[in-house]
């Protein structure tokens, strides 16, 4: 039986699966060109499947003959010396495509015996691609396991070298060339960079030198900046080493699932059980769709995620079988609170990277709008883990809702002995009698925490504190009262107000809180207006706002204002 997959390659037939036909078919054309190129994404983000359903669509064509390799798992003895890589490469070869061509196989094996150095190896490509009556297209995935080393550099400047030669007609090369891993060719560079011996070109490494210069020329520069632009480098060449990738062209298909294609899996998923069950569904696929991509915003692992929590962990547990948009807000709630590779892998950055914890945390509460720039490297390394994205008004988003609570969750935790405790108490009355939240009771009682807590410190004259702690403080009371019964996602809206709405989800209520500071009636009216606007676009009827001010004279009171509960502190 059919089921979704969230570890390891995606397989037709036997897994439920986003129709992603029509990405193969854009890459598909950028092959036909001849194109090399990186599919750089974050973890878990479909790069192996992609490469799995390419090569099998490569197979069906009489042009082309697809070699897919990956690194992760062959060890250090590869990359032990220049030697030791050309062998094994080759070996590596022949292996993946004994099965699709026996005789190029053999050719590749041959070979082996005949290289010791990338010039050697570059020569043996040439006539192995002259032998070939078929386009062959290199697929290495997992780049990022293997390429701590300077080895891997020095074979993409081999490839970068022929490439240039076959476009001028001078050789025969790959006929395309696709990498696969987290990092583009420029962040892998500077990967390889970090890793760098105390000493350059590295002792284990054979370098020779190019016809025009003399043995004597070759020696070592220390790491740094230097041994980057280092002169001292042999036939593989200051040009390759500065760019030895700088062929390869920008890879610009979207990775993520859209509702359309999230329909298309969901689709797949009525009709085979539907056959397998002997029921027949009345889901509103499309309804459930926008709901999944809602809170993941197609990242293609938390959608094949949420689907299989409910498909394993809900259904078995009723009989009615139809999927509902509120069985995908539960299974994101509890995936909220779980811990997995993905989120560990966040919050290791979060804990050893802090320019990149800042810029999280700056984000998630709403304090200034971060223009969107990945020539700023720390809004770089967010991206390409997964953590950021670019939104409609070209600032930093965090990439997704799920990934939102799962780092707030970070931070209330990590603050949770840093602030004055403003914790809320069990035995305070917050679920009104008939299970209903009482939101205007929780901002009440949190006015008050802070009045007692933080009304006399000068803290207050700081707008740091009202746009970060305090709001910081408002989650950590809010989170403890709605854990398990509800949960609440932040929208951080633009302009001067730097206006955070908090969405709390209750069961079937939702409530929309305008966190917002203070500065001046005219802004007040104003925000107002824009909560009612909201308010609308969220389908609800009431609204509360949670409006912080530092004028020593303000007085802690509410107030229904315009239909809008507010709760000045």
């Amino acid at each position: 039986m059919k089921y979704f997959n969230i570890t390891g390659t995606c397989i037709p037939g036997r897994h439920f699966m986003v129709d992603t036909s029509e990405k193969i078919k854009q890459i598909m054309v950028m092959i036909g060109r001849g194109n090399y190129f990186v599919i750089n994404r974050p973890r878990q983000y479909g790069k192996t499947t992609t490469l799995a359903l390419l090569e099998k669509e490569l197979l069906t064509t009489e042009e082309y003959l697809p070699i897919r390799l990956s690194f992760e798992g062959i060890g250090g003895r590869m990359f032990a010396s220049e030697e030791c890589f050309c062998k094994e490469f080759l070996d590596l070869l022949a292996y993946e495509i004994r099965v699709k061509d026996s005789n190029i196989s053999s050719l590749f094996s041959q070979k082996k015996n005949n290289v010791n150095d990338f010039k050697s190896l570059s020569v043996s490509i040439s006539e192995i691609m002259i032998s070939c009556k078929k386009n062959i297209v290199l697929m290495i995935d997992e780049v990022d396991k293997s390429s701590d080393n300077t080895i891997f550099l020095y074979f993409l400047g081999m490839l970068r070298d022929k490439y240039l030669k076959y476009q001028e007609g001078k050789d025969m090369t790959f006929h395309s060339v696709i990498l696969a891993g987290l990092h583009d060719i420029k962040s892998l560079k500077m990967k390889i960079y970090s890793s760098f011996p105390t000493e350059y070109p590295p002792s284990n490494t054979n370098i020779v030198p190019s016809p025009n210069q003399s043995q004597s020329k070759i020696g070592t520069t220390k790491v740094g900046q230097n041994a980057i632009s280092s002169p001292n480098v042999g036939w593989q060449g200051e040009a390759k080493f500065n760019s030895p990738w700088n062929i390869a062209v920008d890879f610009k298909v979207d990775m993520s699932f859209s509702v359309e294609e999230i329909v298309t899996m969901l689709t797949d998923y009525t009709n085979s059980k539907s056959a397998d069950w002997k029921v027949s569904f009345t889901m509103d696929i499309k309804s459930v769709s926008e709901r999944v991509y809602f809170w993941t915003n197609g990242y293609p692992f938390l959608v094949s995620k949420l689907c299989k929590m409910v498909d394993e962990e809900i259904l078995p547990k009723r009989e009615n079988k139809n999927w509902d948009p509120t069985d995908i807000d539960n299974v994101a709630n509890a995936l909220c609170k779980e811990t997995n590779t993905l989120f560990e892998d966040f919050a290791k950055n979060l804990q050893n990277k802090p320019e990149v914890s800042d810029l999280i945390e700056h984000v998630i509460l709403g304090r200034n709008d971060v223009p969107f720039d990945l020539l700023n490297p720390i809004i770089n390394f967010a991206y390409m883990y997964g953590m950021i994205r670019k939104n409609e008004y070209e600032k930093v988003s965090i990439h997704n809702k799920i990934f939102e609570e799962r780092m707030t969750s970070y931070y209330i935790t990590k603050y949770a002995l840093q602030y004055k405790s403003v914790h809320s108490k069990i035995q305070e009355p917050y679920i009104k009698k008939n299970g209903r939240l009482d939101i205007e009771m929780i901002l009440l009682k949190f006015q008050e925490a802070v009045r007692e807590k933080y009304s006399n410190d000068d803290i207050w004259k700081s707008d740091e504190f009202l746009e970060k702690d305090l709001r910081m403080l408002f989650l950590m009371f809010l989170k403890p009262i709605i854990n398990g019964l509800g949960f609440s996602f932040k929208e951080v809206q633009t302009g001067a107000e730097k206006r955070l709405d908090v969405v709390v989800v209750f069961k079937d209520e939702k409530f929309v809180v305008e966190l917002k500071i203070w500065r001046g009636a005219e802004y007040h009216k104003k925000g107002l207006k824009q909560l009612k606007a909201y308010m609308k676009a969220e389908s609800v009827n009431k609204g509360y706002m949670l409006i912080m001010s530092k004028n020593k004279e303000k007085e802690f009171v509410s107030a229904k204002e315009n239909g809008v509960f507010c709760v000045y502190v």
